[in-house]
């Protein structure tokens, strides 16, 4: 399949009161046409930040976007002008952002935001558009949708307002989606409804998908590939198949232990990773990883590890360490 995005070497900063903050530090992958990529760590490694590169809404003067290339159909995205980048927000990308509440207008009706964009990106009437509201708003599962065009972003429970960010965000047929946390705050069943949905969508309509997440879950179940992040950088790529069944980085075996298993003994205690994400305005001048590592030697405090060929299928990973861990996770 060809790559659909490439981001290539990207780096985005912000510039605070306590420093540089290295958010985005000289990372790549890509997604293919109709492929499902998940990008997965924990808070503050840096997940969000890179939607929101690919978007360009990092917010300025403080944040920016300092070097590297944002390929999109062969474009750099970085080298587009303001009004160019409007069209491809919403129009050949679309994104779902984490708390649908704060990012949904509260004074717009519901019906007014999914047809601005058609009206906009699309150029249709406020008829055709209104239709298409209306069709919109049943493909995600919301009832009685010519009803609930009228109504308000506080008239929805938390499961319909996320319908109606997918709803927005396939409004114009985007050939990629970016879906930042997707299921925040929402119970487990609406969960599994909500990622359910969006497969089915990314399946029936040939758009490919990128899920930010923390959840493990989510990946096992619905991603084609992974790419895992710490400190602002990946630490590993994978199938998601080859990355559960053999993890080739500390922190994503971490990750994998650190999760509740239906076939371990009920009073089998966790195993979680021990201290705190790095200070990303003062990095460690080694692996950012090395101080929580139980596999850590000399070498890691001071050499950063390249990310290297684990395995076949693309399987990389930035370990010095590889053939201990790999010891250690078949056990």
């Amino acid at each position: 399949m060809a790559n659909l995005l490439e981001v290539q070497s990207l780096v985005t900063q912000f510039v605070t009161r306590g420093g540089v903050v290295r958010a985005v530090d000289d990372v790549s992958w890509d997604v293919a046409e109709g492929e499902t990529v998940a990008l997965v760590g924990e808070s503050g490694c840096g997940k969000s930040v890179s939607a929101l590169s690919i978007m360009r809404l990092v917010a300025g003067p403080a944040g920016r976007i300092v070097s590297g290339r944002i390929l999109f159909k062969g474009r750099d995205l970085l080298g587009l002008s303001e009004e160019e980048m409007r069209h491809v927000r919403g129009r050949e990308i679309g994104m779902i952002f984490q708390e649908p509440m704060t990012s949904l207008n509260p004074v717009l009706t519901i019906g007014r935001q999914l047809t601005e964009g058609l009206e906009i990106h699309l150029g249709a009437s406020p008829a055709a558009a209104r239709r298409r509201a209306v069709e919109l708003l049943g493909l995600v599962g919301i009832p009685d949708p010519a009803k609930r065009l009228s109504q308000y972003p506080h008239q929805f429970s938390g499961g319909m307002r996320q319908r109606m960010m997918i709803a927005m965000a396939i409004a114009c047929d985007p050939a990629l989606i970016l879906a930042d946390e997707p299921t925040t705050a929402l119970d487990v069943t609406i969960q599994a409804q909500i990622l359910e949905l969006m497969r089915d969508l990314s399946r029936r309509l040939g758009v490919a998908m990128l899920i930010i997440t923390h959840n493990l879950g989510v990946v096992a179940r619905y991603a084609d590939r992974v790419n895992v992040m710490y400190a602002g950088k990946i630490v590993e790529q994978a199938t998601a198949r080859a990355l559960y069944a053999n993890p080739r980085h500390p922190y994503t075996l971490g990750l994998l232990r650190s999760v509740p298993r239906l076939d371990e003994p009920e009073r089998a205690r966790l195993d979680p990773i021990d201290g705190q994400p790095p200070d990303l305005t003062r990095l460690p001048p080694g692996c950012a990883f090395a101080p929580r590592c139980a596999f850590r030697v000399e070498r890691c405090t001071h050499e950063v590890p390249p990310l290297g060929a684990v395995g076949g299928d693309g399987h990389v990973s930035a370990c010095w360490e590889i053939a201990r861990l790999e010891q250690a996770a078949a056990r």
